[in-house]
Formats: structure tokens, C-alpha cells, sequence
């Protein structure tokens, strides 16, 4: 991976019952990104039941580069992400799903798209024409769907926003995480909305998923609540001009 424009590179990993493979897969990631130059890698504990915690802080005496973040209780990634984002220190900041699904040497890219079409946003797209899918087809056809209602609302032009790995130049995320309000479901689409509504460039990357195929998957539960946020991000765009109010009073204290 080349960084030669970066002074530090920030790797947030939200993790949740990961123990057995949590310090496995952060060495794994070190190996990528060590070639970069400086870097820090910050995984969030999102109110694991399991030892992930315990096993990341053992960890931390043998990978210097790692900070670790414990939240009390499971709220989701969006949250997870955000809360990792206000200790990291670095000028880029990767996303990247602790499980693995997506293969750390993908980083590189993510990074390469970014210095060729010289964006704001990169990320992985399930969608892109050259990606390479291990997934189940009902996650596939669901994924198609929402994307469709997301084209319809918001006009993204991107093709995917649910996909776990994603790189962000410091200032889009400093912009845009103090307006968020959605922690779970739909906080890959309030960012990336944001990001667009505001004027960041925004590319896609594809990628090579290797699905793990755990145990349950997306219910009617979660079917509704995704729905629902998706609905409440759209009336607080284009309806309330809440992100716009914002927006324009965090300017106003400049």
C-alpha cells in the first residue's frame, strides 16, 4: 500500500463477540498497513458478552499500534464507529468490519482508487462490476432492493453503501459524524448521504467478500427498523433541512 500523501492512517474496526479471532485478524491488518508508514489501529468493543474485550487488551503489549475502545453496551457500528472516530489521530480513516468478511488486503485498492481519481470517499461495492461475491443470494437480493429505494430517495451515485470497508479523508468524517443521529441500522447511508449532500467526491472500489455465514441474518425486525431509519433520513434532508440548519449554525461559531 502507498501513502506517499498521507502523514497517518487510522484503521477503526467495530467488533462484537469476535474473541476468538480478534487479536488474529488485528495482526493481520498490521501486516497490510505496516507498509504504509504510520498508522494506528483502533478496534471498538460494541458491549461484547464474550472475551473480546479481555483478549484486545492482553494484545495491546505486543502491537503497539493498537488503541482499544470499550463501550458498556451493544448500540451498533454506526455508534461504535463514531466513538472510535474521537480518539483516531489519523489524516485517512479506514472502516473495516472486524470479522474479516472482507479481506484486509483490499485496503490497497480502496487507497489506489482514491489517489487515481483523486476522491474524498472510497468504498467497497458489493455492486462494481468486478467485485467477486461469496453471499447468500437472499443477502443479495435484499441488498438489490435497498439499493433501488436508496437511488429512488436520495439520488446516491454509488451503487452500494452497505458494504464493510471504506476509506474517508479526515475532514468529510469532521463534517459529517456530528450531524449523525443514526447508531445501527442505516448509518452507512446517513454518512455517505451526508457526504454526497455536501460536495465530498465520492468513488467506488470493488471487492473479493468471503461470507462466514453465521448463525441468523436479517429478520423482519430488522427489515422494519432499516426501513424506518432510511424514511426518517430522508424527511430530516429534504423535508426538515435539518442537516442544512446544522450545517449552517456550526459555520455561524467558526
Amino acid at each position: 500500500m502507498r501513502l506517499e500523501h498521507a502523514r497517518k492512517l487510522s484503521v477503526l474496526m467495530p467488533a462484537y463477540n469476535e474473541a476468538r479471532h480478534i487479536v488474529e485478524n488485528v495482526h493481520r491488518v498490521c501486516e497490510v498497513v505496516r507498509l504504509a508508514g504510520e498508522f494506528e489501529i483502533i478496534v471498538i468493543d460494541d458491549g461484547s458478552t464474550d472475551q473480546t474485550l479481555q483478549e484486545l487488551e492482553k494484545a495491546k503489549s505486543s502491537i503497539p499500534e493498537l488503541k482499544v475502545v470499550s463501550l458498556v453496551k451493544n448500540v451498533g457500528k454506526g455508534h461504535a464507529l463514531k466513538t472510535g472516530f474521537s480518539i483516531a489521530t489519523g489524516d485517512y480513516v479506514f472502516f473495516l468490519d472486524s470479522d474479516l468478511d472482507l479481506p484486509p488486503e483490499q485496503m490497497t485498492v480502496l487507497w489506489q482508487t482514491m489517489e487515481r481519481e483523486n476522491c474524498d470517499v472510497v468504498i467497497g461495492s458489493k455492486r462494481h462490476r468486478e467485485s467477486i461475491n461469496d453471499y447468500p443470494l437472499e443477502r443479495r437480493i435484499m441488498s438489490a432492493m435497498y439499493f433501488f429505494l436508496v437511488k429512488i430517495m436520495f439520488g446516491l451515485p454509488i451503487h452500494d453503501t452497505q458494504t464493510g470497508i471504506k476509506l474517508f479523508r479526515r475532514e468529510v468524517l469532521e463534517r459529517c459524524f456530528p450531524k449523525m443521529l443514526v447508531k445501527s441500522f442505516a448509518y452507512d447511508l446517513e454518512l455517505l448521504m451526508l457526504a454526497h449532500h455536501f460536495g465530498f467526491a465520492i468513488s467506488e472500489a470493488p471487492v473479493v467478500v468471503k461470507f462466514h455465514y453465521k448463525l441468523g441474518g436479517i429478520g423482519l425486525q430488522s427489515a422494519y427498523d432499516i426501513g424506518w431509519d432510511t424514511m426518517a433520513l430522508f424527511y430530516r434532508l429534504r423535508v426538515l433541512k435539518y442537516y442544512d440548519r446544522l450545517d449552517e449554525a456550526e459555520h455561524r461559531t467558526e
